[in-house]
């Protein structure tokens, strides 16, 4: 070869490429790593309204979030809390008060707006320390009200939930 292809900046080597094909892959790890740090709980099991057809052959369609109880397995025993939105919508939080008793929160901080994270017994703000527990009361502020609850609808045969 000429030493003008040889010094060209857009001639490459197997080496080039493999260097390259190296640092894509790379890249595309560490992206996914820092999406998956992003969220915190299950996220399976989650569907959208309409996605569901009600029980009992009605028609329509389900108002609502619909999670199928099977696939979060920190709602397998009383006071299990697990995220269920499936990073769709407003953030959604369940917690299993008893074998057939669910209470679903918004976790959404009501101090500033700040996606809360699930801990031991309940909620912590990441944003300024704000507390709740597992009833979605205020446990530290500097938030002054509880998490918003959103309705519940338990359906034991199907084993599913439906979040309005």
């Amino acid at each position: 070869m000429s030493d003008c292809i040889q010094n060209c900046p857009l001639h490459t080597t197997a080496v080039d490429h493999e260097r390259r094909r190296f640092l894509s892959a790379a890249l595309a790890a560490s992206v996914l790593g820092v999406l998956a740090a992003c969220g915190d709980g299950d996220v399976g099991g989650v569907s959208g309204p309409g996605d569901n057809p009600p029980p009992g052959g009605g028609g329509g369609t389900p108002t609502g979030l619909v999670v199928s109880l099977a696939n979060f397995s920190a709602l397998g025993t009383n006071g299990g809390i697990a995220r269920v939105d499936g990073g769709v919508g407003t953030p959604t939080a369940v917690v299993r008060v008893s074998a057939t008793s669910y209470r679903a929160f918004s976790m959404v901080c009501p101090h500033q707006g700040t996606t809360v994270n699930i801990v031991s017994g309940g909620f912590s703000c990441p944003n300024h320390g704000a507390a709740f527990s597992s009833t979605g009361a205020v446990t530290n502020g500097p938030a002054t009200s509880g998490l918003t609850e959103r309705t519940v609808t338990f359906n034991a045969t199907a084993g599913t939930l439906t979040i309005a």
